[in-house]
């Protein structure tokens, strides 16, 4: 079994680039989740305001669905959600592969330290491109939703 400590010091162990890439997306998610919470939360009070303030002030109301709008446009540009969701099923997966390493079990077991690193690389590695991948799908995708609409118009 490999030291990890070790493996962490040696630049083409593949170990520290998953460190890093674990903690980026830890990040990122975590991010994108408050981001998400905190405009989805200010929109619902935005809402919930409206039919109070129609009686009071046709300003107001008419400002709170600004609001509400452009609230929600940046929801959609930004798909803070959808990265919520995306990064941290990748920062879940670059975990679950760190211990299947560190436990030398699953494709790990049986392989020597210099085999086990160079599967710890390729798969790493994979699973980034795959992310990286799908958004790069999604953002064509919404560039592509968002031109239709326009031609539409």
């Amino acid at each position: 079994m490999t030291n990890i400590s070790d493996t962490k010091q040696e630049p083409n162990s593949g170990y520290l680039r998953l460190e890093q890439q674990i903690t980026w997306y830890d990040t990122k998610s975590r991010n994108s989740q408050r981001y998400y919470k905190i405009i989805k939360f200010v929109e619902f009070c935005f809402a919930g305001f409206i039919p109070f303030m129609a009686h009071i002030d046709a300003n107001i109301t008419a400002g709170l669905g600004v609001g509400i709008f452009v609230l929600e446009g940046l929801q959609q540009v930004n798909q803070w959600s959808q990265n919520w969701i995306t990064y941290r099923s990748t920062c879940e997966a670059l975990r679950h592969e760190k211990y299947t390493y560190i436990g030398r079990s699953g494709v790990y077991a049986g392989k020597n330290d210099d085999e086990a690193k160079r599967i710890l690389t390729e798969r790493t590695e994979s699973l980034i491109s795959t992310e990286h991948a799908k958004w790069i799908s999604r953002q064509e995708y919404e560039t592509d939703r968002i031109r239709q609409v326009r031609s539409n118009q």
